[in-house]
């Protein structure tokens, strides 16, 4: 029997079948989106005291933050930077005095009515002033043989600057020696000398880390340290004699 198609008829083609499945397929992620910006909006709706809650939150802590350290914190900088100068100058000097003593407990316990550095860390904590008042007095304790509480000082002391962060671990190191906590001394001259590589507190601290390794018999490790400052350091102040102490210290392994 023949088959015949009918006037006018024309079956769909593939690309018309794939254009009208898209469309299909369009349609349907439309709805459902349409859905989800539905159930969405009663979302919101249902909880939009809570969210206006949150936001007025968010709005009040930021307007809070920045007003605290524009009309707070901005001010106690300035005052504790202010009072810190006086403090300083006696540390300065004492650093340059014969009479260290008498300078150094002027810059920690202040004098003519002016602030020491102690009375900054309690009056002005939080600030840079104060942060920097800790290194200072712990160098000051330092220098004044009182080295519990320079260990106490430079403990509370933060910094990333390369030589203050450095001579401040340093000189708790330095403390514990003076306390014969050998030990504890090398620990933080490692600290001080993973603080950061520059040509001065580096080979500074290795030289130190080896001097106190030899007094422990630890000769070995002193040889690591000393060498360290011959290949890592060549121009360095310590490298000058560094050869002396190498051989020395091998001589004493052996």
């Amino acid at each position: 029997m023949a088959t015949y198609k009918k006037r006018g008829y024309k079956s769909k083609t593939n690309k018309e079948e794939r254009v009208a499945d898209e469309h299909s397929a369009t349609e349907e992620v439309f709805s459902t989106l349409d859905e989800s910006a539905s159930k969405t909006e009663e979302w919101v709706s249902r909880n939009q005291q809570y969210i206006l809650t949150g936001i007025g939150v968010i709005v009040v802590v930021v307007l809070g933050y920045l007003g605290y350290q524009q009309f707070v914190q901005n001010p106690k900088e300035a005052e504790a930077s202010n009072e810190m100068f006086f403090a300083q100058q006696y540390f300065d000097e004492a650093v340059n005095s014969t009479a260290k003593d008498s300078l150094y407990g002027l810059a920690l316990n202040g004098a003519e009515g002016k602030y020491g550095l102690l009375d900054i860390i309690e009056n002005y904590s939080g600030t840079k002033a104060a942060n920097l008042a800790h290194y200072s007095a712990g160098m000051a304790y330092l220098n004044t043989q009182q080295y519990q509480e320079a260990i106490q000082y430079l403990e509370e002391f933060e910094s990333e600057d390369p030589i203050l962060g450095a001579l401040a671990k340093g000189g708790i190191g330095d403390a514990f020696v003076q306390l014969g906590q050998e030990a504890d001394a090398i620990a933080w001259y490692d600290k001080a000398i993973a603080h950061n590589d520059n040509n001065f507190t580096a080979p500074k601290f290795l030289f130190k880390a080896g001097t106190v390794s030899m007094e422990l018999g630890e000769y070995g490790k002193a040889v690591e340290y000393f060498n360290r400052i011959k290949e890592e350091y060549p121009s360095s102040e310590e490298a000058r004699t560094i050869d002396i102490f190498i051989g020395r210290a091998e001589t004493l392994s052996k």
